[in-house]
């Protein structure tokens, strides 16, 4: 026992610390406005101090621009509404959370996440809640607020402690982040942020928010084993026996109604629908869903995919929510599209910030003189691609234990490791998989994680003396085990040469 209470004091200590850490940063859009200022300032320095570097695809000398001239300060006045409203992501994010709105408000969302863990046999519970908390990321946050604290609630029902189940469900909610067998809202918006990025290298470059779906796929099975091997070898041994006092444990709050049942029946008619018609565009070589040079990867259901995505959830959500009475007229529905822009009102203040620093960061070609440097000196030290990788993830999951947001981490990490690796011969698609996956693996274990006091509160729910140092020694083993699976998964994807989702490959050949 006393090594115990050692090692949880010790986790204790490490988190008070990080905490401190964490709360002495400025709010993230206050750092990005200080990282475009920091560009401003460096782009008049390296100007003065002459720094330059050989573009290797074009040959062509590269020089930083000064943003604080005169022509600097005009282009800064001039295009600052057009660094926002341009920005890639927004438009991405705003027009998949109209779709996930729909489908959230009208609680379809919920209805099939209860569906999935209600319904399962007794001995795969585990292995449900991890795998229903990964497909939860599909909508946003309603894996936090909804599938935690019933996991801990069906938990006790049958008679296992329920923490082991939050615990469960927290693991695929927030450490499964970059796994998941359909695409969600971070998809788009990493993608966007990733073809920025890109676009300091090779201005043509496109990033589709399918770039990682093959790997997201694999992830989604091989997380949720792990997730189901920790929470039930590890975590629920060492939490022990639970025996409830409550006597509202039962299944009395399992059963969907008859109204919810239907609603879901209908729902699914509107999606095989939905699935039919996309079907009889793309399977026929000249199909009207096909790409303008009959291409199944240039089709607008893979280009415009956050289309499809908004179209699919807003369908789907709208039969389920009238059938349900949830929406009775247009106005009901309406009013759901609005609740969900009611959850980006922080993320559009973020972005106004985040897209002038990309913004100035691709004018003053810092990006680009960064990103040779940076690679001349990894091809000097010739470590390899895969040691090359497993640093990157590690660096990914450290910088995660100081700032939550993963679009955020991505907006300052994409403009210099996306044209660095691109210039290494290695694709923005591999970057980014590489990132979400260090992302992912801290999160879970992250004071900074924006919902991390709402897992607290919800297990002082069965332990009243809960707190941090609690969730941490909790979680801590699915951050161990989850980092080695997916470095596993990962080598040996590269290994094999495998394409990380639809036309998009491992390498990146520049062109001259």
């Amino acid at each position: 026992m006393s090594n115990a209470k050692t090692k949880v004091g010790f986790f204790q200590k490490m988190l008070n610390w990080t905490e401190r850490a964490g709360n002495a940063l400025p709010h993230p859009a206050t750092l990005f406005a200080l990282f475009a200022l920091f560009a401003l300032v460096f782009s008049a320095v390296g100007h003065f101090m002459a720094w330059e570097v050989i573009h290797p695809g074009t040959q062509e000398i590269i020089r930083p621009v000064n943003l604080l001239s005169a022509e600097g300060i005009h282009r800064i006045l001039l295009e600052m509404v057009e660094n926002f409203t341009g920005f890639a992501p927004l438009g991405i994010v705003l027009v998949a959370m109209l779709g996930i709105g729909i489908a959230e408000q009208s609680g379809l969302v919920s209805a099939v996440i209860r569906m999935l863990v209600l319904n399962s046999p007794r001995h795969l519970l585990t292995f449900v809640l991890v795998f229903s908390g990964i497909l939860s990321n599909i909508a946003s946050d309603v894996g936090y607020v909804l599938l935690i604290p019933m996991a801990g609630v069906i938990f006790a029902a049958v008679g296992r402690h329920p923490i082991a189940g939050m615990a469960a469900a927290f693991s695929g909610v927030s450490g499964g982040f970059s796994a998941n067998l359909a695409l969600g809202t971070i998809d788009p918006l990493l993608a966007g942020l990733s073809q920025e990025a890109a676009h300091i290298l090779d201005p043509s470059y496109m990033v589709n928010a399918t770039a990682n779906y093959y790997f997201m796929v694999a992830s989604t099975f091989i997380i949720a084993l792990a997730g189901t091997f920790v929470t039930e070898k590890i975590v629920e041994p060492r939490l022990g026996t639970y025996k409830s006092n409550n006597p509202h444990d039962d299944h009395s709050f399992d059963k969907l109604s008859k109204a919810e049942k239907k609603g879901l029946l209908w729902a699914l008619i509107v999606f095989l629908g939905i699935t039919a018609i996309a079907l009889a565009g793309l399977i026929p070589a000249d199909g009207f869903l096909r790409g303008t040079d009959g291409g199944f990867l240039s089709s607008p259901l893979i280009e415009g995919v956050v289309a499809m995505l908004f179209v699919t959830a807003g369908a789907t959500g709208l039969a389920y929510g009238f059938t349900t009475k949830a929406f009775s007229n247009d106005a009901d529905v309406m009013n759901g599209m609005a609740e969900s822009m009611k959850t980006l009102a922080t993320y559009l203040v973020l972005v106004f910030f985040a897209a002038q620093f990309v913004a100035y960061f691709k004018w003053s070609n810092l990006g680009m003189i960064l990103a040779v440097k940076g690679a001349e000196l990894l091809m000097t030290a010739d470590i390899g691609l895969i040691p090359l990788m497993i640093l990157f993830i590690l660096l990914s999951a450290s910088i995660n234990m100081l700032m939550g947001s993963a679009s955020a981490k991505w907006a300052i990490l994409a403009p210099i490791f996306i044209p660095m690796f691109m210039i290494m011969g290695y694709s923005p698609e591999l970057s980014q998989v590489v990132y979400r996956i260090g992302d992912s693996v801290t999160n879970i274990i992250s004071p900074m994680m924006s919902f991390f006091a709402l897992i607290i509160a919800f297990v002082q729910k069965y332990d009243a003396k809960a707190g941090i140092g609690t969730i941490i020694a909790t979680m801590l083993p699915y951050s161990i085990v989850f980092l080695l699976f997916w470095i596993v998964l990962l080598v040996g994807w590269l290994l094999f040469g495998l394409p990380l989702g639809p036309d998009a490959g491992i390498h990146y050949e520049m062109i001259n």
